[in-house]
């Protein structure tokens, strides 16, 4: 099993920058894949980037060129940078590990989750 523990968020305005960070711990061989999910208000759950154990990197579509997802693996960690913040990118982000055989995009373990709230 994989530890996860987020750190980041917070209140910014339109057009500003946060950036996450997911460290992970436990049974962190195991790994194929990091990434974050985020869930707003009354919506699903969505995946929002993640990268691989070999650094390939996926976005969905509303947030590429503006979010930069990275992967120290020296200190277990993953980044989320993110950039020119909407209103629309407010929710709860939740980050991930997919491991063993699981599909990249197939959690085995989550983190707490932490608010991201961008205002008009």
């Amino acid at each position: 099993q994989v530890q996860l523990v987020e750190s980041g968020g917070g209140l910014v305005q339109a057009g500003g920058s946060l950036r996450l960070s997911c460290a992970a711990s436990g049974s962190i061989f195991n790994i194929n894949t990091m990434g974050w999910y985020r869930q707003a208000s009354g919506k699903r759950r969505e995946l929002v980037a993640a990268i691989t154990s070999g650094g390939t990197t996926n976005y969905t579509s509303s947030v590429k060129g503006r979010f930069t997802i990275a992967r120290d693996n020296a200190v277990n960690t993953v980044y989320l940078q993110m950039n020119s913040l909407k209103p629309e990118d407010t929710a709860v982000y939740y980050c991930y590990a997919a491991t063993g055989g699981n599909s990249w995009y197939v959690p085995s373990d989550w983190g707490q989750g932490t608010q991201v709230t961008v205002s008009s």
